[in-house]
């Protein structure tokens, strides 16, 4: 019989498996809401808006808030934070890349900060919120 080692999961696997799940989904999502819309909208005094409208980016955002709550409701704060943002910022790059001026790259760093300063502040609240009563006191 030979002597085998106990077969352990790494403690960190279960959020890096989270991190590559948000990751994906973000960019799926991002597809989904704003990844077929590359038309921009030319009004008649010649200013044009766009390519997104306001309900896909609030669609986008509310999409997310399930798989952000599934990870912060398990402490995966880190990888809600990184997935999230990588995903979006990857999407962003992607969709954006083709821009011929080069200013695509300010607007995928904004898309970083941005969503990494929004997880990170929705994530925490959502933990914080999700924390188990300390334990009763006897009396």
């Amino acid at each position: 019989m030979a002597n085998r080692l106990p077969h352990r999961t790494p403690e960190r696997l279960p959020e890096a498996v989270a991190t590559l799940i948000l990751a994906l989904t973000s960019a799926a999502l991002w597809a989904a809401w704003l990844g077929w819309d590359q038309h921009r909208d030319v009004h008649p005094d010649s200013s044009t808006t766009g390519p997104y409208e306001a309900w896909q980016v609030i669609g986008l955002v509310l999409t997310l808030l399930a798989p952000l709550y599934w990870a912060a409701a398990r402490r995966h704060v880190t990888g809600a934070v990184l997935g999230i943002t990588a995903g979006l910022t990857a999407a962003a790059y992607i969709d954006w890349s083709d821009d011929a001026s080069g200013l695509y790259m300010i607007g995928v760093i904004m898309v970083a900060l941005g969503s990494a300063a929004a997880t990170a502040l929705t994530t925490l609240a959502i933990a914080s919120l999700r924390r188990p009563a300390p334990p009763a006191r006897p009396v």
